[in-house]
Formats: C-alpha cells, structure tokens, sequence
C-alpha cells in the first residue's frame, strides 16, 4: 500500500498545479476577449454555491490542512483575502510550498492518527486513512470540479485533460 504522503502531497500539488494553468488559461481567455478578470473572480455555477475565489480558497484549504493534521501539526490559518486572479495563483503557489516542506515522515504512518476538527459546527474525529479517503479527498476535488465547471461555463476554452493536468 502507499504511503500516506504519497497518497497525499503528489496529489494535492498535481492538481493544484493544473488549477494553475486553468487559472492562466483564464488570463488568456480574457486578454483574447477584452474581458476584466474581476467579473470571473464572482462567477457561481448556481446562486446558492460560492464563487470562483471561494472555490480555489477552499481547495486550497483542504489541501493545506489535510497535510498539516496528518502530519500532526497546527493547520495554519490563512484570511481569505483573495479578490484577484494574481492573488489566487499566488495562495495556490503557497499552498504547494507549504505541503512540499512538510517532510514526507511526518505524514507517513498517520493512517490512524485521530483527526479532530469542527464539521458545521460539531466536533468530529476521524481516524488518518478515514479522514482523507472520506473528508478531505472528495472536498478537495470536489471544489476543484466546481472551479472547473464555473470557468468551462464562463466561456473558457478549457477541457478534461486540463482539469487532469494533462496539458
């Protein structure tokens, strides 16, 4: 069986390196149409859902998170500033170094480290391995497929194989 860091952090800075390049996608898309990234940055697939910035905000977050908890460390706690194309890229690109510099043996091994965290308010525990496979993976992508879908919506000319950081 893998490893927990190999279940992890190759995963979560893969995928948030493709978000990356949709995000310079998107740059592109709006220098071609003459369009201001800013009317991106409050796209929501459905009223009731959160924007674009919300979406990478979150996937961010759980990324983050998942890394530090599992490696037994405080989740540090970022304010969600974030109005910008520029700024996202940049909480990603933050992102990425914060999960690369945590060494892969603080991770490994936390299949059954209790996680404690706060679900809607109630205090929740969840073994390691549980924690991943049913918090925080489906989260992760999860607001990584809704950030996809508001920009595929918006008229960027992006595909699956961007989503799946094949180009």
């Amino acid at each position: 069986m893998p490893s927990m860091s190999q279940l992890t952090k190759p995963a979560f800075t893969h995928m948030l390196s493709a978000l990356d390049r949709i995000l310079d996608k998107l740059a592109a898309h709006c220098e071609a149409k003459k369009v201001d990234p800013a009317v991106f940055m409050t796209l929501r697939l459905f009223p009731d859902m959160f924007p674009l910035t919300r979406q990478v905000q979150i996937a961010c977050d759980f990324a983050k998170g998942a890394a530090a908890r599992l490696a037994g460390r405080e989740n540090p706690s970022w304010t969600d500033t974030e109005t910008t194309l520029p700024e996202l890229k940049e909480r990603i690109a933050r992102t990425i170094e914060f999960i690369a510099a945590i060494p892969d043996a603080e991770i490994d091994g936390s299949e059954e480290r209790t996680i404690t965290l706060k679900i809607r308010g109630q205090e929740m525990s969840f073994p390691g391995l549980t924690y991943l496979n049913f918090v925080v993976l489906p989260n992760f992508y999860f607001h990584l497929s809704t950030a996809y879908g508001i920009l595929r919506n918006g008229g960027v000319d992006i595909g699956k194989n961007d989503f799946l950081g094949r180009n």
